[in-house]
């Protein structure tokens, strides 16, 4: 009873649940109206009358009238219904715990009808599983490989999955662009191995990398290849499932924050805008323009008009200025240039297409650093290098 935030909240755990839901409200939120739309559940547009609730056994009392609320409490009570008041919980006849899930395993607290510490307490228990703080009873992870991507580089970005299976790893296949604070809350027990790869220095061979996944693998270990990002964005992660694959070894793939765009946005630039971008374009910068190992159409490149991101750049960023700037793009097109995302010495500058090469020198800039190109990248106003 009742369309608003409150029932916009509690659906989701009901729908999920497979319960067969009817909300019965005047008018009701753009969500809770797009379940309807979309056969979730059924939506009746009117307000309470009495009898809505015969054939139900659970009720939500949730709509902004608290003389409603008790109407309908008092139906249930005489139709022994459980109801939960959400304007006045000891009123209600059931009341909901505060519920959290975590590999199988569902965690409800409750804390003498106070929401707010049962929350937080939820909330702390569900962490602590998920980062091996708490261990759980589960059976130990069968041998194989999962390819985490560990995002852009801040611990608390890693997807909740992806932070649940590097606690239960035997082995850390990791590079320097994961999120490496993560490293020390493992457990003594867990081997870390470094697949680094310095941009033009010291780097382990990618052959090798794959062959040490499946050498722990096949020895009966679960391996957690954490890489920087997200593994299939110029991570080179697909190379790594199919030498897995064809050595029968299972992998379990976890898509990451991608740096391409959680980097400009952490620097206020936000890789499209309404009216303002309509396309991105993410480009590996490993090869410049002209390279015949070169798959990228640069002066088509050049043409658009919204967004191109780049990674991979710095060393080369001279050319590929050069190459959009004889495409067409205006000299004076904003450039971001973002160091280190989400990191604590994250830093920004600001240039045009026209000066990003030498400020990128002068500034000494070194990877690794997202290259943002396009209006987007002068929305905010920031300090522009020339």
């Amino acid at each position: 009873m009742g369309g608003g935030s409150v029932a916009q909240r509690r659906l989701g755990g009901l729908l999920a649940a497979g319960a067969d839901v009817e909300v019965v409200a005047p008018s009701v939120t753009p969500a809770v109206e797009a379940m309807a739309t979309a056969g979730e559940l059924r939506w009746t547009p009117r307000p309470y009358a009495e009898g809505d609730l015969a054939g139900a056994w659970y009720v939500i009392a949730c709509t902004d009238d608290r003389a409603v609320n008790a109407a309908v409490g008092a139906e249930a009570q005489a139709g022994r219904v459980f109801c939960v008041r959400a304007d006045d919980a000891p009123e209600g006849s059931a009341v909901t715990p505060a519920v959290g899930r975590h590999d199988g395993l569902t965690v409800g607290v409750l804390a003498g009808r106070r929401p707010r510490r049962s929350a937080a307490v939820r909330t702390a228990l569900v962490e602590a599983l998920q980062t091996g703080l708490v261990a759980d009873t589960a059976d130990p992870v069968q041998p194989g490989v999962a390819l985490v991507g560990g995002g852009p580089g801040d611990p608390e970005l890693i997807t909740v999955r992806g932070r649940r299976l590097l606690a239960r790893a035997d082995v850390v296949v990791t590079d320097r662009l994961g999120p490496r604070d993560l490293l020390d809350t493992l457990g003594p027990h867990v081997e870390v191995v470094d697949a680094s790869k310095i941009p033009y220095g010291r780097a382990m061979n990618q052959a090798r990398i794959n062959e040490l996944l499946v050498e722990h693998a096949r020895a009966g270990r679960f391996v957690v290849r954490l890489k920087g990002g997200d593994p299939y964005v110029f991570g080179r992660g697909f190379e790594e499932v199919l030498a897995c694959a064809e050595a029968g070894v299972p992998v379990t793939v976890v898509p990451g924050v991608t740096s391409a765009f959680a980097a400009p946005a952490v620097a206020d630039v936000p890789v499209s805008h309404r009216g303002v971008a309509h396309e991105i374009v993410v480009v590996s910068g490993h090869v410049p323009p002209g390279d015949p190992r070169s798959l990228v159409d640069w002066p088509a490149l050049a043409r658009l008009r919204g967004t191109v991101v780049l990674l991979m750049a710095v060393e080369r960023i001279g050319a590929f200025a050069d190459a959009l700037l004889a495409g067409g793009r205006p000299a004076d097109t904003p450039v971001a240039v973002v160091q280190d995302g989400t990191m604590r010495i994250q830093r920004a500058v600001r240039a045009t297409l026209a000066t990003v090469a030498d400020v990128v020198r002068r500034e000494a800039v070194s990877p690794p650093a997202v290259v943002v190109v396009g209006p987007v990248a002068g929305l905010v106003d920031g300090p522009v290098t020339t």
